[in-house]
């Protein structure tokens, strides 16, 4: 079996990934039930703005990942559906676990520098 490539990540980092985690499992969980009941209404600015402001710090932290390419923000000036909202904090989601995975061991604890 392999060994697994230890990458480390500085403690700031790690505490916003943590902060950040909760913001984003919230908002999926708020969008993901306006799209069971209005998958094709379009979400208002204002949540496009507070979703956005979430996501601008998700991609500042994931500057570097290779995810980087597939991670956009909302469209403020179209303002999505609730569906492709979930569709694109779900991206979001995949890439933060590849981040996690990428910097923890095999017992889940985190590699700090």
């Amino acid at each position: 079996m392999a060994k697994k490539e230890y990458y480390y990540q500085k403690s700031e980092n790690i505490e916003k990934f943590k902060m950040l985690s909760e913001l984003i499992d919230s908002i999926y969980m708020e969008m993901k039930e306006f799209s069971k009941k209005k998958p094709d209404e379009p979400l208002n600015t204002f949540k496009v703005k507070n979703v956005n402001r979430v996501l601008t710090q998700l991609k500042e932290l994931l500057i570097e990942e290779p995810t980087i390419g597939f991670l956009d923000l909302l469209d403020e000036e179209t303002l999505p559906t609730n569906s492709d909202a979930i569709l694109v904090i779900g991206q979001f989601q995949a890439s933060m676990k590849r981040f996690k995975n990428k910097y923890t061991d095999e017992y889940r604890n985190w590699n700090i520098k």
